[in-house]
């Protein structure tokens, strides 16, 4: 398996994983189009893809500066292993480049919010921290 950054060739592969990550919205194809290009090339944001034979899984994450924590924190926004390919490290390895990613950056805090994965979490020593909330907005 190998762990690296994505490129825009794995676009396509990218939105089928994430079509089937999300339960709350419905992935729009030309939106997530333009969200990948950007995605892809800003320094403050992490795509990376887990490769087997062909996309096994990726993740979403950022870093962004805080006062909290006295200094940048590392948010992940999306982790998504092909069925498939479950249960066989392909999260683990994901999480792990992620968490050197952001302290590479000078980060020392790796946050994200799950309704489904706590499990996965707490076997990679993640603690539960905080309730998420969010709001959705009207569309303009």
């Amino acid at each position: 398996m190998i762990i690296r950054r994505a490129r825009r060739e794995d676009e396509s592969r990218v939105l089928e994983l994430a079509t089937a990550f999300a339960t709350s919205f419905q992935v729009d194809a030309s939106r997530f189009g333009e969200s990948f290009g950007v995605v892809v090339e800003r320094a403050d944001a992490c795509l990376l893809i887990a490769e087997t034979e062909g996309v096994a899984g990726y993740l979403l994450g950022f870093l962004h500066p805080t006062f909290y924590a006295n200094g940048p924190v590392g948010w992940v926004e999306e982790l998504m292993v092909d069925p498939r390919s479950r249960r066989c490290g392909v999260g683990s390895r994901l999480m792990g480049e992620f968490e050197a990613w952001v302290t590479r950056d000078g980060g020392q805090v790796v946050a994200l919010a799950t309704r489904r994965a706590a499990a996965f979490y707490s076997a990679l020593r993640y603690e539960d921290s905080a309730s998420y909330f969010r709001k959705v907005l009207p569309r303009t």
